[in-house]
């Protein structure tokens, strides 16, 4: 569980997060939603308390992490992976020390266990096959299915997603949204993913949070989020020619 109570930020004197209040349960995907400059990035930061708030406290589970230092931060670290925007693999390794990275640097694993692991997960994302490639070698739908192996390959209960669809055509954005479901049901992760892509929210998502101008304006399932009155999400919608009806319509009256 991921619990924000009253969380003030900003930035260069903007505020960022308005006294914003959530809480996210266990198991679901979480999906946060917005502008550009609303405050998405900065949400999740708080969650590994790669920022702190000016005002309020996150929680994960019974712990503060947005008041945790040294190895308590650590601990509640370890719960997390994540994908980040570019997939940021290290072009100069191979796949397989792209993925067994966190292992190494975290544990005291033999060569021959991690690269097991590897293979495991790497198979879990459909890429078997690819251990001795560089992410060069790779198109960008598989280098980001590369960075979700290894966000996933220290078994994390909770994954961040920073835009895992940016920069994809819409083919491969949809194999990725399918990734994503495919963890939480296999693995039971607690999804947060961060995203402009609107479909990709409505596919993934078992709420949709909308932050505007430092506030949630909305959240709500996708069957109750496409049909908001607030003009802000609204306005939104129709920027990606989404509305209420049609395929939406159907699946939430079903």
């Amino acid at each position: 569980m991921i619990r924000f109570e009253n969380v003030k930020k900003s930035l260069g004197g903007k505020v960022i997060l308005d006294h914003v209040n959530f809480e996210i349960k266990d198991g679901e995907t979480f999906v946060i939603v917005g502008g550009s400059g609303m405050g998405k990035s900065v949400t999740i930061k708080h969650m590994v308390r790669l920022l702190t708030p000016d005002e309020g406290r996150v929680y994960i589970d019974d712990d503060v992490v947005s008041e945790a230092t040294g190895n308590e931060l650590e601990r509640i670290r370890s719960r997390f992976g994540l994908l980040f925007q570019g997939a940021a693999l290290l072009q100069w390794l191979t796949v397989g020390d792209n993925v067994g990275l966190p292992l190494r640097m975290h544990t005291k694993m033999s060569r021959e266990e991690i690269d097991a692991e590897v293979e495991r997960v790497l198979k879990l994302v459909d890429l078997e096959g690819i251990f001795w490639k560089h992410p060069t070698d790779l198109s960008g739908g598989m280098q980001k299915r590369v960075g979700l192996a290894r966000a996933i390959i220290t078994k994390p209960k909770i994954v961040l997603y920073d835009e895992p669809t940016s920069g994809l055509d819409p083919v491969t954005s949809r194999t990725i949204d399918a990734l994503i479901d495919d963890m939480r049901v296999k693995l039971g992760i607690t999804s947060v993913v961060v995203t402009h892509d609107l479909h990709s929210a409505l596919a993934i998502g078992s709420r949709i949070a909308m932050l505007y101008r430092g506030e949630i304006v909305e959240l709500a399932p996708p069957e109750e989020f496409v049909k908001s009155n607030v003009p802000e999400v609204k306005s939104f919608l129709e920027s990606d020619y989404i509305t209420k009806r049609g395929r939406w319509e159907k699946e939430s009256s079903s």
